[in-house]
């Protein structure tokens, strides 16, 4: 079978598929001539005209596709056998059996195409979802334009309820977006000024000015779409060794059937049971359950994830999903969101408010993450700051500002002149102990009190883990973080095995270290700054991959958004794809072990030959369709 593009203008109805639409056409021709002859309704030359149009429609497809293999490639492929088979048949003048086994194989082969083919065209109808035109500014006009026509640098408007044109940065508005067209994640984000928004993404609420990053063809929305097409043409181990057995396999069946042919001439024998015998294993040992059910399973299961925010960068990628028994995080950006929040306020004297107002007076002078944390805090607690002069930043140790004339300091305990007796010792070192950062706020020789901070975990990143555990996979944490807060962490989501303190070199060590212990080792990241060790795993899992693609090259697997969730899905469509594959493999062999035997032995006819054969083919068909299927996500228990 040749994997196709989709027809143009394929909408996913069968009538729209030339491979499916012949074979049916082809089947109702002769059952009509078969009825017809039967109820002796038509001449014999009518009924066999019959047939053999319906051959003619049915075969026009695969018939040609194996003759064009044969000639182009000097590959003899099943479509060969199955004409072998067709042409013996009509030898034997058996014009019936001849022209269902074209119909068989052409509707199950049309099946075959036209379930990849579908499943091709409903991710390219993601496209759909991005409005064909947008409003935009030009020398302070609103201008309606194709989308298509949007350049870099461009500045289109976003009204509530319309989908964004393409990728872009918010200029101008506050809005909720829902993405899940891209990240798969039904929740919408909420989005601000300075903010990346993508193509296909439906804004909600505010009006939005956006600056276009990406012209319509390169958008996210385009890049993932053709980045899943590609997907899905890789083929996974199992695949290529199935396709290699089958090119020497194929051959040897044509083979055999010949000498089957040449066999009574030699040993002075009847020919006609022998020729019957010769069509008969035709049939009956191609093995088409065997080959052509793994493509479908491969789109199938890839297109499915694509349209769930997660890009599987083919068929290797999602065998070894299923194989998976080893895990490791990275911390910060991938089980944290890698934006640190304030988590506790002690003023000593009892007067938090105050303490958050000093410190985030002198802090929103500073560009430190950790004073952002601060003064984000006064800001979402609706508190005034102070008019703050003379700030300096000390490099290590934090930053000094004068207030009200008075100098005040925020930092660790080398801003302050004073001794370890003088400091809330015990609640400092207990917050530490959470893997909170402890910042002290005071004057030059007292300390007014202290404001924790930490970063914020990732929602359901607990219930992840647990997941992964039950699945009886190991779960790692990689961290380049101290070994205090990241064991702080590891205890709250329920990680037994961290691993602190590490630069890159040392995450790809313990990497190969895991694999040597549990062979098939999954690394998640954010898929820059851990691209080492996403490339060196055996599947590496590249998190808010969304518009990046230093992230999507680092990565076997990305997923779209920061939905953790989708690492619990991706393992299991993995797992789900290896069983499948495991149980076409077994019940193809399974059948052809029946029928090659009984084929040779001349117990089976044509008739029966074909439709176990076909019927054999079709459930193997079927049984691969279901890795694009609903799969587990995620149990919050």
């Amino acid at each position: 079978m040749s994997e196709k593009e989709p027809e143009i203008g394929f909408d996913g109805k069968w009538y729209a598929h030339p491979p499916m639409r012949n074979a049916l056409i082809s089947g109702v021709i002769a059952g009509v001539a078969f009825a017809l002859a039967h109820l002796q309704l038509v001449a014999n030359r009518i009924e066999i005209g019959m047939y053999i149009a319906a051959i003619a429609i049915g075969g026009y497809h695969w018939a040609r596709e194996g003759i064009e293999e044969l000639l182009k490639e000097r590959k003899i492929g099943i479509d060969v056998l199955m004409i072998a088979a067709t042409a013996g048949s009509i030898w034997l003048g058996l014009w019936d059996e001849a022209a269902f086994l074209v119909f068989l194989y052409g509707a199950a082969e049309g099946l075959e195409e036209y379930t990849y083919a579908r499943t091709r065209a409903s991710i390219r109808k993601l496209l759909d979802l991005a409005p064909k035109e947008a409003v935009v500014i030009r020398e302070g006009r609103e201008v309606t334009l194709p989308a298509e026509a949007l350049q870099v640098g461009d500045v289109f408007i976003v009204k509530p309820g319309e989908s964004i044109a393409t990728d872009g940065i918010i200029m101008k508005g506050k809005s909720s977006v829902n993405e899940a067209a891209v990240t798969g994640e039904s929740i919408p984000v909420e989005k601000g000024e300075g903010m990346r928004v993508f193509a296909a993404t439906l804004n909600q609420q505010g009006t939005l000015e956006i600056e276009t990053t990406a012209a319509f063809k390169d958008n996210t929305l385009s890049k993932l779409i053709h980045l899943v097409e590609q997907a899905q043409e890789q083929k996974g181990k199992t695949q290529a060794f199935i396709e290699r057995f089958g090119r020497r396999y194929t051959p040897l069946v044509l083979f055999t059937s010949l000498l089957l042919l040449v066999l009574p001439y030699l040993l002075d024998l009847p020919p006609g049971p022998w020729a019957i015998r010769a069509v008969v294993l035709l049939v009956a040992a191609a093995p088409c359950a065997l080959i052509m059910s793994m493509p479908v399973a491969i789109a199938a299961g890839i297109g499915q994830a694509g349209k769930n925010g997660v890009l599987i960068k083919g068929g290797v990628s999602l065998e070894n999903l299923g194989k998976i028994r080893a895990l490791a995080f990275d911390k910060t950006g991938t089980l944290t969101v890698g934006k640190p929040v304030v988590t506790d306020v002690l003023a000593l004297d009892g007067d938090e408010d105050a303490l958050l107002i000093m410190a985030a007076s002198v802090e929103k002078l500073s560009e430190h993450p950790l004073a952002h944390a601060v003064t984000g805090e006064a800001e979402n607690q609706g508190l005034a700051l102070q008019p703050a002069s003379d700030f300096q930043a000390v490099a290590g140790h934090g930053a000094r500002a004068v207030i009200a004339g008075q100098e005040v300091f925020v930092g660790n305990h080398a801003m302050f002149d004073v001794g370890r007796g003088e400091l809330p010792t015990g609640q400092i070192e207990n917050l530490r102990g959470q893997g909170k950062t402890v910042i002290l706020v005071g004057t030059g020789n007292k300390i007014l009190g202290v404001i924790a901070i930490r970063d914020q975990v990732r929602p359901r990143a607990g219930a992840v883990v647990r997941n992964l555990r039950r699945m009886g996979i190991h779960v790692i944490m990689l961290t380049g973080d101290n070994r205090r807060t990241a064991e702080a962490l590891a205890a709250d989501l329920g990680i037994d095995d961290v691993r602190a303190d590490l630069k890159p070199e040392d995450k790809i060590r313990n990497i190969e270290q895991l694999e040597e212990e549990y062979s098939a080792v999954a690394m998640v990241g954010d898929g820059i700054n851990d691209a080492p060790a996403l490339a060196r795993a055996s599947v590496g899992m590249a998190m808010g991959a969304a518009g990046t693609d230093a992230a999507i090259e680092a990565a076997d697997t990305a997923l779209m958004g920061d939905d953790l969730s989708k690492v619990v899905y991706a393992l299991n469509l993995g797992k789900l794809a290896r069983r499948v594959s495991l149980q076409n493999i077994f019940f193809s062999l399974a059948v052809l072990t029946v029928l090659i035997p009984t084929a040779l032995l001349g117990i089976m006819t044509v008739t029966v030959a074909v439709f176990v054969h076909e019927a054999s083919e079709l459930l193997a068909v079927a049984n691969g369709l279901r890795t694009g299927g609903a799969v587990r996500c995620l149990d919050d228990k």
